[in-house]
């Protein structure tokens, strides 16, 4: 077997995300009880698969060579073309049928919204943090296909220089349940995706009101999809994008929530933190969901070479890092029942601290970091 052979076969488990699409047109045209089906799969099945598949420890070449990346890279870069028909196409069949009620309607919508944000904001992700433009500009069309585009600018200029630190919105607080979270996110990094163009523009002696400013670009993209959503299904097709859209980026904000939770770096004084380390994101090496989210839990890697492409990520083992109990998927359910998810998390975060930061034991030291009250990091 030659290694593109090779390359192809192991690619193909990254590629289980296209059996979302058939999941999503079978709630639309037969109805009843399927239009549950995707979330029931995205969330639980994958699940199952873990406990059967187990952990994948493995560790692939990090240095190898781009051209045995090919199947790889194919799926995050046709994605946006698969992406596009769903949201669309499902948009003009559902406003020129009158098989589904609303409520199956909206279901179908919800579980097009957890394809978009399970799948599409996963690989818009994946797409940003390339060099080349062409992928670059196929995850702000992603971005763009669920209204959230300055996630692009927010998570490459913010939460990877601020990530555990209060500047960075979308590491969440130590007891912070995921709703209060939720609506926190929805407010700040809008804001500081805008500030951060804004700083990055001054010091290059321009204006925030530059045409260079990405914001502009997020902004008509936006607008374009908000319109042809209303060109071909009118008032109804309008609101129906909207709806994917929300759902989308709940359930990507789900999995930021989880990545980081109660994780803070050490303030040295001033102003300064330590460098991101691996012990700054929750790791799982569960095997499917690896498969389903492009190996995304593997985070601690992602933050130490953002730029590395996901078949090449590192698994970092108990020792490196903090592990979750159950992969993203299960962990995402968890997280919606703030109850659950502190009696599962909280612990494990008061061990990593013990761990990691054994002299901030004292309920005096400990408290600004769990807070967020510690000083702002220096921009």
């Amino acid at each position: 077997m030659n290694m593109a052979q090779i390359s192809f076969r192991n690619a193909i488990p990254f590629w289980l995300s296209l059996t979302l699409v058939p999941l999503i047109w079978l709630g639309a045209t037969v109805g009843g009880w399927t239009v549950i089906i995707v979330p029931l799969y995205a969330w639980y099945m994958f699940g199952f698969l873990d406990g059967i598949l187990g952990l994948n420890t493995d560790n692939p070449d990090p240095n190898t060579a781009e051209s045995e990346l090919f199947w790889y890279r194919a799926i995050t870069i046709i994605w946006f073309p698969v992406q596009f028909v769903n949201i669309f196409g499902l948009i003009w069949f559902v406003t020129h049928t009158d098989h589904l009620s609303v409520l199956e309607t909206l279901v179908v919508f919800f579980g097009l919204g957890v394809s978009s944000g399970t799948t599409g904001m996963v690989y818009a992700h994946e797409l940003c943090h390339q060099r080349n433009n062409m992928e670059r500009w196929l995850g702000d069309l992603l971005l763009a296909s669920v209204l959230y585009s300055h996630f692009r600018t927010e998570h490459l200029l913010v939460h990877h220089k601020h990530v555990g630190t209060r500047r960075d919105a979308v590491t969440a607080l130590y007891n912070e349940g995921f709703h209060h979270y939720f609506f926190r996110v929805l407010r700040e990094c809008p804001r500081s995706a805008w500030e951060a163009e804004k700083a990055l523009l001054a010091r290059k002696g321009l204006s925030a009101w530059h045409p260079r400013n990405p914001h502009f670009r997020y902004w008509t993209l936006q607008i374009l999809m908000l319109i042809f959503a209303t060109l071909i299904g009118g008032v109804p097709g309008l609101l129906l994008f909207v709806w994917q859209a929300i759902v989308a980026i709940w359930q990507l904000e789900l999995t930021n929530y989880v990545e980081h939770y109660g994780l803070t770096r050490r303030h040295l004084g001033d102003g300064k933190y330590e460098h991101v380390k691996p012990h700054h994101s929750w790791n799982a090496a569960h095997m499917a969901t690896n498969w389903l989210l492009i190996n995304l839990q593997r985070h601690s890697d992602h933050h130490y070479k953002p730029d590395r492409r996901f078949p090449l990520l590192q698994n970092y083992d108990e020792t490196e890092a903090p592990q979750l109990p159950y992969g993203y998927t299960v962990m995402g359910v968890a997280a919606m029942v703030p109850p659950v998810w502190r009696r599962m998390m909280n612990p494990k975060v008061k061990a990593w601290r013990k761990r990691y930061y054994p002299d901030l034991a004292t309920f005096a030291d400990w408290e600004p970091y769990k807070n967020g009250t510690n000083p702002l990091p220096r921009l």
